[in-house]
């Protein structure tokens, strides 16, 4: 059911692991961007036609708009079970908390007597919000894309889901209900690539964003390789992933669950165990052939992503190796379920979030730990982080001297501006006195 990696002896590479060792789906984000170029194009030179047009193609479902009636936003929310409803408002409640105490505030620095530089942070124009759609609803994913968005202050934001044939080609109800819930009034049908493209091309329905944000499957991870720079990206937030690092003292219950809870997502999804514990090793195993025959989604999804190639238990020798294994996979999430599970996550450094212990299991974070759920995939985590408020702010930098303030520092400035032969740049120093600036100031 999922295959076995033994990097424990000689097996276990000197100065570093590569990653190529560790288990990665076979289509990754590179292989996929050459898929979704010609969606994106479409969408850029024809707009809303080519998102319908995607729409039947894709969802099977032929709709007439893309964006989403204000009465369908309103009726959603009104049919909501009431269950449903206490669920979102407590997660909202958790991630407005987290996010809150996340916002930065304007910092003036003093360099010299009359030369100030102040850093402000000012949210980006607009966004737009991309929730998955395809094989399950994510009204999770729309809690954790507004709320930062919300909490930096960004003045307008677009979501977009998926069309769905059952509901008439409209996105999840409950999607829908989760926007309403959070104020948001502009909702699309359009789900994948094009999406994507819709965002950053705009179309005759809907303005262009500065930046797209959310989880995804791999074609909205390639459309956001592809088109960032033409709008900003949060992380290439794809197939979803979960490494656990474990011991002895680890229970295989859990362990086998948390895996399973990730595979169900999408037949991408990689599960993953690293573990010095053959016996857990073993355990786990028997573990995942019982609890998968009782759980759902099994040959569609489960069995898929666990038989992967992106899915596997790596053996080592220790927990030294097993968190310089974790260091090079950099999973977008990380359980520690080992003794002093907390000192072992200290010394983590590439993860998008890390769960730990035995009672902080990733679907805690998925729906109502308060942080948030978007992520970066694919090793992304090691250079990435998952989306906060810091995502929609930008800092700019406004610098403030006064004529004596810059005569103080002018010789250096043309000093460097000579050593880098461009006189132009003192020349626009010396413009602004009549006197020679004196060497070495």
């Amino acid at each position: 059911m999922i295959s076995r990696i033994d990097l424990r002896g000689d097996a276990f590479p000197e100065g570093g692991v590569d990653r190529d060792l560790l288990p990665r789906a076979e289509l990754d984000v590179a292989a996929a961007l050459e898929k979704v170029r010609p969606i994106c194009d479409d969408v850029h030179h024809r707009g809303t036609a080519a998102l319908i047009d995607y729409a039947e193609r894709f969802d099977g479902v032929r709709i007439t708009q893309v964006r989403v009636p204000a009465e369908a936003l309103t009726r959603a929310l009104a049919e909501l079970d009431p269950a449903v409803r206490a669920a979102l408002e407590e997660s909202v409640r958790r991630a407005r908390l987290v996010h809150r105490a996340q916002r930065r505030t304007d910092h003036t620095v003093q360099v010299v007597p009359g030369g100030t530089v102040t850093e402000r942070w000012v949210p980006v124009e607009r966004v737009g919000l991309y929730v998955p759609g395809g094989r399950s609803v994510y009204p999770s994913s729309v809690v954790m894309n507004v709320v930062p968005a919300q909490e930096a202050g960004v003045a307008s934001m677009a979501v977009a889901s998926p069309p769905q044939k059952e509901f008439g080609g409209l996105p999840h109800p409950t999607i829908l209900a989760a926007c309403a819930l959070l104020g948001v009034d502009e909702v699309y049908a359009a789900g994948g690539a094009q999406a994507v493209a819709m965002f950053a091309y705009g179309t005759d329905e809907c303005r262009p964003a500065t930046m797209v944000t959310g989880p995804g499957n791999i074609w909205v991870a390639a459309a956001k390789r592809l088109l960032k720079g033409r709008i900003g990206i949060d992380a290439e937030a794809g197939p979803t992933e979960i490494a656990i690092l474990a011991d002895a003292t680890a229970d295989p219950v859990h362990v086998a669950a948390d895996l399973i809870s990730q595979a169900e997502h999408d037949p991408l999804a990689a599960s993953v165990l690293v573990t010095d514990s053959e016996d857990l090793a073993n355990a786990v195993e028997k573990e995942l052939a019982a609890q998968v025959a009782a759980t759902k989604h099994v040959e569609d999804r489960v069995l898929p992503a666990l038989g992967g190639r992106q899915s596997g238990i790596v053996l080592v020798d220790g927990i030294d190796q097993g968190l310089a294994v974790v260091d090079a996979y950099a999973a977008e999430h990380l359980e520690i379920q080992t003794a002093d599970a907390a000192g072992v996550a200290a010394r983590v450094r590439n993860a998008g979030a890390i769960f730990v212990g035995p009672y902080a299991p990733v679907s805690l974070g998925d729906y109502a730990a308060g942080s948030n759920h978007v992520l970066p995939t694919g090793g992304c985590a090691c250079h990435s982080s998952g989306l906060s408020v810091q995502s929609f702010l930008r800092g700019i930098h406004v610098v403030d001297y006064t004529r004596e303030a810059l005569a103080e520092v002018a010789g250096h400035v043309v000093t460097l501006a000579e050593a880098e032969d461009l006189p132009a740049h003192g020349a626009a120093i010396k413009a602004r006195f009549d006197w020679k600036v004196p060497e070495g100031k």
